[in-house]
């Protein structure tokens, strides 16, 4: 289009093509003539059209006010955006002003700061299960010696699995069921993640209501754990918790702690068997269950912008409970005794499937890898986050945090073992019977203040379940949001809270915690690491290792080595398969005791895992329909494998930068070191003027130019370039 301004003649060409530009699109193979305003192909001389080039470059950086682009006239250089540069924006390749608007109305929300992001992921991956589950699974497994199977695991799993899943949602800024639009057939993965994400969060939170009676019972003058109350059915056999009881002096062979009936009788009520049925629910835990509701309502009201902040508390919190824990507990007397026992290796036990088997269930059950929450987190990052560094910090966080829990809680147990006159063996449990029974009957015995260590634990308990049950259920929130972008966020949340109380009522009966550990192994236990095995193989063989590598180098600027490609490709896939096969094959029925649960209970969680499970084929069925324009039904699995025009950086800014880098990639002459651990970010790149030119969308090869090579050398990216970035 030529403008006229009042019988003048036409706009200047510089008019021109701005508004061509303002309109999206423009075509540089025609140029106007100012006589006969004719359209016809100008043959530009090749230098001419390289110093176009240059100026196009300049004009984009002026239109974006892009600090990493930069014209140097004497050398004619430029430098492109990190972490690679890629050819110089044609005009009818410049993203329109309207979808620069549109990305700005619909732009995701994102953290508050970086340490938000790293202290909420911390907040989720060190949760309950490092407290009460690592101390105990170390020590049945061999000790000290437990610790070389889970760090290899860690190494080899744990770590590389939580930065895939952190790639793929910063990549695609989407939720992990929408994060599937690079591979729609395996869209189900996402939803089958889903659901064992909600199975989980529903006993969760019973867990949290649990230490939530703990929390305001420690309240009293009196910790009513301490004493044994003649109302419990089991009293005759009751023996007092109390600092002041001397159990050293009579025989307590046979006899129950004030602690373990206080929790069987007075707090859940417990019954052997629901052979009769589960009961009614405690009115005093459904109101704390309702409590713990209200938290979590409350922190994910307004998504990661509230959530972030509460982060700073839920992860930072336990530390100082932790230590303080750890300074008074290395200072009890049998202490010694305790720790030693926690971290005496036995040999033996490498040998053995089942360490291994329990090494790679607590890196999942401690990481929270495979659930989704990890992709959901770094989908509400910032697209050049550096990912790589949180990833590796969380993990050994993690590691830590398990390994200051067992030192804690051992020493504590080793000095109850010795006011008891018991071993150590004897005061051990697994699970709830660990937080609640064993740990306060050890603190009912300090000498001083006993009130003020058991509200601090529990405490310590209630931060630690918070921050993990916020990020499972934001996992679920999010998914609704990305599916019903129209929904009101707020009132997503509160359903979503609503149904997880009266879901989570049936565990708070007398029966509830066979129901709770019937779900926790169907619903969130072996069926993980099958959806983690598809997620590995739909990512590194369906969409292209390769492929995903390299957009990992786009967004952030480094090229991973082998030991990424290795562990994402091959070892986690087949580790993970023969740990489902493993746990298929050495399957046998659920008990406590010497009690068997019922086959309808057993039956029931087969249910759970096959709801989950089926949501695999059923929605590749799905995607397979879905796919119209295909004349077979092998091009519409075809068509399936691929991936969607909405997979790739949301941003239409990084999204051109993407699809330009994924046309061409520069020469480097700078050579990466093969580091095992840390990939090397180069800190100067060389690559070619000649390779910019775009024809077609086809960039022109350096030997077919008709002009002399020219290099131009990128300037080391500094970090304000990527916070002044469009639209970070």
């Amino acid at each position: 289009m030529v403008k006229k301004s009042s019988g003048k003649g036409p706009v200047p060409e510089e008019d021109g093509q701005r508004t061509a530009r303002e309109f999206g699109r423009s075509n540089t193979a025609f140029e106007e003539d100012e006589n006969n305003f004719s359209s016809s192909p100008v043959r530009t001389p090749a230098k001419v059209r390289q110093r176009q080039q240059v100026r196009s470059g300049e004009a984009l950086a002026n239109e974006f006010n892009n600090a990493a682009f930069e014209q140097d006239d004497d050398q004619q250089s430029i430098t492109p955006p990190p972490p690679y540069p890629c050819e110089a924006a044609t005009p009818d390749e410049q993203v329109s002003p309207m979808a620069m608007e549109d990305a700005k109305t619909t732009e995701r929300e994102t953290w508050g700061s970086p340490l938000e992001f790293l202290l909420s992921c911390i907040a989720m991956s060190v949760g309950l299960g490092n407290v009460w589950r690592f101390p105990y699974t170390a020590y049945k497994n061999g000790g000290g010696a437990f610790l070389i199977p889970y760090v290899i695991v860690l190494l080899f799993i744990g770590k590389p699995l939580y930065f895939l899943e952190m790639a793929m949602g910063q990549f695609s800024s989407y939720g992990s069921v929408k994060v599937w639009e690079v591979v729609p057939i395996l869209k189900g993965v996402g939803y089958g993640q889903a659901l064992a994400t909600w199975f989980v969060v529903t006993y969760y939170c019973v867990l949290i209501a649990i230490t939530l009676f703990y929390f305001f019972s420690s309240f009293q003058a009196v910790l009513p754990w301490t004493v044994c109350d003649m109302s419990w059915m089991s009293a005759d056999n009751c023996y007092n918790s109390s600092a002041d009881t001397n159990l050293t002096s009579f025989n307590i062979s046979g006899l129950k702690s004030s602690s373990d009936l206080y929790f069987n009788e007075e707090v859940i009520k417990k019954i052997d068997s629901i052979d009769d049925g589960i009961g009614s629910p405690d009115w005093k835990l459904s109101l704390c269950l309702l409590l713990a509701w209200i938290l979590i309502c409350a922190i994910l009201m307004k998504g990661v912008a509230s959530s972030g902040k509460v982060a700073y508390f839920t992860a930072l919190f336990p530390y100082v409970v932790l230590i303080t824990l750890l300074v008074r507990g290395v200072t009890l007397e049998g202490a010694s005794d305790g720790i030693l026992y926690f971290i005496r290796p036995e040999w033996s036990k490498l040998l053995d499937v089942n360490t291994w088997y329990a090494a790679v269930t607590q890196c999942f059950f401690s990481l929270s890898v495979g659930f989704g929450p990890i992709v959901m987190f770094s989908s509400y990052n910032p697209f050049r986050h550096n990912i790589y560094r949180d990833a590796v910090i969380i993990s050994l966080m993690d590691t830590f945090t398990s390994f200051l829990a067992g030192i804690t809680i051992f020493s504590i147990l080793g000095n109850l073992a010795h006011e008891s006159g018991k071993n150590v063996t004897d005061v051990v449990s697994a699970g709830t019977g660990l937080a609640f029974v064993s740990y306060p009957d050890a603190i009912a015995k300090f000498q001083y203040v006993p009130q003020f260590f058991a509200v601090m634990f529990f405490l310590m308990l209630l931060t630690l379940g918070i921050g993990s049950a916020v990020s499972l259920t934001g996992c679920v929130v999010t998914i609704l949001c990305d599916d019903f972008p129209h929904w009101k966020r707020w009132l997503v949340v509160t359903v979503i809270c609503l149904i997880g109380f009266v879901s989570g009522l049936v565990y708070i009966t007398p029966g509830g915690l066979i129901i709770l550990d019937i779900v926790d192994y169907f619903g969130g236990g072996f069926i993980i690491f099958l959806m983690a095995t598809i997620e590995t193989i739909g990512i590194c063989w369906i969409y292209g290792l390769n492929r995903f590598v390299r957009d990992i180098e786009f967004m952030l600027g480094i090229k991973l080595n082998a030991y990424w490609k290795i562990t994402w490709a091959y070892i986690i896939p087949t580790v993970l398969v023969f740990i489902f096969c493993y746990a298929m094959a050495t399957y046998t029925p659920l008990k406590e005791g010497d009690y068997v649960y019922p086959a309808a209970a057993t039956g029931a969680g087969w249910v759970l895992a096959a709801i989950a499970i089926l949501q695999v084929p059923l929605w590749a069925a799905i995607a397979i329909y879905r796919q119209k324009n295909c004349n077979s039904f092998f091009e519409r699995i075809k068509s399936s494998l691929k991936e969607t025009d909405h997979w790739g950086p949301k941003n239409p800014a990084h999204r051109l930068e993407w699809k330009k880098f994924q046309l061409e990639k520069p020469h480097h002459h700078t050579s990466y070191s093969a580091r095992l651990w840390y990939p090397k970010v180069p800190s100067r790149m060389t690559y070619d003027v000649s390779t910019l030119s775009v024809s077609n969308n086809n960039p022109l090869p350096a030997k077919e130019a008709g002009h002399q090579r020219q290099k131009v050398t990128s300037a080391p990216h500094s970090r304000s370039t990527f916070e002044n970035e469009i639209a970070d």
